[in-house]
């Protein structure tokens, strides 16, 4: 049996209890910065299994690090544990069952990627143990991957500075290696304040901070069309002022989130918005605050890593899957419109396209290409850390075929054996990426090279303003 065939194994043998905290944390469904029983739930195994755990880091209760080992080199498994508002789902059924109308659910599957990145961790682990290897081994819980950016907050703590290299995973609808860019982003509260009154008999006493909100919005939607068509501008409206039309509304506000490929370019954006969001307090007679919640950088690739990942995604293999899981995932997908499934399918190189036309689960592992792959249109807060240390990662299989994120259906079938099949493959592949950088430390080298290189004179700055502390700027 070689290496890499033990750390299969030794996933393996601990797969019920991977199976148990995924669904744990599936259960807690905890949206960003609290995610107090998923920590600690991490934290609880992670001591069981013989790390030492340092918690409350970087300003956020909920952010951790598990360490076991000593010396070099300094292995990074990144874990998310975080869920999405508005998304309760029941678990493993192909109908729109919320469990709580308004409840929160894993719509993107951290309660996998979580633990997913555990296992791996673990099973590294188990082997050093074994064979005498040297080296440390940690696991990140990073809080608030959906719209709080724990690790750009991590890395501006500098918690990744001694990290030989990083590697992490994602729940997605097929198999590959995640190469290519993401956009870096802002996310900024408007606040207007006015003036309330009695919007029938004195509506000119009345300053309306809602009219501030949508005559910002309008602005902004034009300016779309005068930026980068890389970038992108959302938002949600989060107070719009009271529930009484017949009040002149004091005070409103709106989250914006800028997206474009590099921080720069979203700092241009992002003043021009400011810029319209001033016009419109100055139209209406009102005062707005600007306030900074959270932003990351985008994505460096790593070609050295993704590689090896790759390699070691093949000779493992993917999961086979029962004749009753996948009349589920059928079930599921007939949920799904047309043009999701084509959206998803299009993505794909044809090749692979042509192999999985008519099937509900992605069975085979896309080729990788660098050259050929494009950059995504989303933001993760991976970005910053692959600033300050090489980093690779890979999509595994847990959703059927054409599903968007941030759906229930992601929520219901993140319950299921399906999507924990990819769970423990996505750990095994970490696991055994790390093992094969660990004895081969020549790799490690050519890995912090082609991150100097891709880098060039660029050196890493934060995004977030050093003033800014988590989720303080949230309005309870």
């Amino acid at each position: 049996m070689n290496d890499l065939q033990k750390i299969v194994q030794l996933v393996e043998e601990k797969k019920d209890k991977w199976v148990d905290v995924s669904k744990q944390i599936w259960r807690f469904a905890e949206t960003r910065f609290e995610e107090v029983q998923s920590a600690a739930l991490l934290c609880e195994v992670l001591e069981s299994e013989g790390f030492e755990v340092e918690k409350g880091l970087a300003d956020m209760p909920t952010a951790f690090v598990g360490s076991y080992g000593s010396g070099s080199p300094v292995i990074a498994f990144l874990g998310e544990y975080d869920a999405l508002s508005g998304l309760s789902q029941e678990g493993g059924t192909a109908d729109p069952s919320p469990i709580e109308q308004g409840g929160n659910g894993h719509g993107c599957g951290h309660n996998l990627l979580g633990t997913g990145s555990l296992a791996a961790a673990v099973a590294l682990k188990d082997l050093m143990v074994q064979e005498g290897l040297p080296g440390t081994i940690r696991y990140y819980g990073c809080p608030a991957e959906e719209g709080g950016s724990g690790k750009t907050y991590m890395t501006r703590a500098g918690i990744f500075d001694d990290v030989d290299f990083a590697l992490c995973w994602h729940p997605w609808s097929t198999n590959e290696i995640f190469t290519g860019n993401s956009l870096a982003n802002y996310q900024i509260y408007y606040r207007f304040k006015g003036k309330s009154a009695h919007a029938a008999a004195a509506p000119h006493l009345g300053r309306s901070a809602l009219d501030a909100v949508e005559l910002m919005n309008v602005g902004v939607n034009y300016l779309r069309e005068h930026i980068i068509p890389e970038a992108r501008v959302h938002y949600a409206i989060t107070n719009s002022g009271g529930f009484s039309p017949n009040v002149v509304q004091a005070e409103a506000e709106v989250l914006y989130l800028i997206r474009a490929p590099k921080t720069p370019q979203v700092q241009e954006i992002y003043e021009r918005v400011c810029n319209i969001a001033k016009g419109a307090a100055l139209m209406t007679g009102t005062e707005v605050e600007i306030v900074f919640d959270k932003a990351c950088s985008n994505l460096i690739p790593n070609t050295t890593i993704e590689t090896k990942m790759h390699e070691v995604f093949n000779e493992i293999g993917l999961p086979d899957y029962s004749e009753e899981e996948l009349a589920f995932a059928q079930q599921l997908q007939a949920t799904l419109s047309q043009a999701d499934i084509e959206n998803d399918m299009g993505k794909l190189p044809k090749e692979v396209a042509d192999q999985l036309k008519g099937k509900a689960m992605a069975d085979v592992i896309n080729p990788y290409n660098p050259d050929s792959t494009p950059s995504i249109f989303g933001s993760t807060d991976v970005g910053d850390v692959s600033w300050v240390t090489p980093t690779a990662q890979l999509f595994g299989a847990c959703w059927v075929l054409g599903t968007p994120a941030h759906t229930w259906q992601v929520v219901s079938i993140g319950d299921t054996s399906i999507a924990e099949k990819g769970m423990l493959l996505a750990g095994k592949v970490m696991a055994g990426t790390a093992l094969e950088m660990l004895k081969q430390p020549e790799l490690i080298e050519k890995s912090k090279k082609e991150l100097k290189e891709r880098l060039g004179d660029n050196v890493y700055k934060c995004p977030i303003p050093d003033h800014i502390i988590p989720a303080s700027n949230e309005k309870n």
